[in-house]
């Protein structure tokens, strides 16, 4: 089954309610999510707007891209270096 990709403003819509008091399952049902995403979704983005949600989200996806380039480049440094101590 195809996981559905909620937006940042149904998550935070799902957090505003649960901290306004609607119980939790309720909320869950509603937005057709586990308990414990919806509890993810709170703990992670508690008291943002959609358009902090929605930033958060871009540096998370540049960070994740910076860290595999990072990885690509010291793999690439090593395999030189070993290149060079052999030649030499």
């Amino acid at each position: 089954m195809k996981r559905k990709v909620h937006t940042e403003s149904e998550m935070v819509k799902a957090v505003q309610e649960l901290e306004s008091g609607v119980d939790a399952e309720t909320v869950a049902r509603n937005h057709s999510i586990s308990k414990a995403t919806l509890y993810n979704w709170k703990s992670k983005y508690s008291g943002m707007e959609v358009s902090q949600v929605r930033r958060l989200k871009e540096l998370e996806e540049e960070n994740r891209k910076l860290k595999q380039m990072y990885a690509e480049l010291a793999l690439d440094n090593k395999i030189l270096k070993d290149v060079i101590e052999k030649k030499l």
